[in-house]
């Protein structure tokens, strides 16, 4: 596999961590299904589940435990194909800054004699008891004016 798709997959968070477990026949023998793609290995998983084989032959065919199978199956039946990326892990935005913390940030921003972001999150902890870095803090009013 060539490493420019290597890289496309994981840009688009795709990229399979285990593609050596994956010992489903299709990935073996044809160039077409690439174990190293974890949407396209998803999707076969849920496809070659009948009622026919368990869903522990299944996973272990597709390098997956059964309670990612099930997670995995769930998704798909209520989102589609779309559901089966894996979703960025972490805090998906500020948690420390609240509107309040950030009207009050603003409204110090606005007087005639601003203070420095780095100054105004010392303020915020001496106010709000909450600690910011200053870099947060500046791309959340950057984000807010723009």
């Amino acid at each position: 596999m060539s490493s420019d798709k290597s890289e496309r997959l994981q840009r688009s968070r795709t990229l399979n961590p285990n593609p050596e477990a994956v010992s489903d026949p299709l990935f073996e023998c044809s160039p077409f299904f690439d174990p190293r793609d974890l949407l396209q290995v998803r999707y076969e998983m849920i496809r070659s589940h009948t009622k026919d084989t368990t869903l522990a032959a299944v996973a272990a065919r597709y390098g997956m435990s059964v309670p990612t199978c099930v997670r995995v199956k769930r998704a798909f039946r209520a989102g589609g194909l779309q559901a089966l990326i894996p979703e960025r892990r972490g805090p998906r935005g500020p948690r420390k800054i609240t509107p309040e913390i950030l009207e009050f940030a603003e409204n110090c921003r606005a007087l005639p004699d601003a203070v420095s972001v780095r100054k105004l999150a010392e303020m915020i902890r001496e106010r709000f008891d909450v600690t910011i870095h200053y870099s947060s803090l500046h791309r959340a009013l950057s984000k807010k004016n723009s």
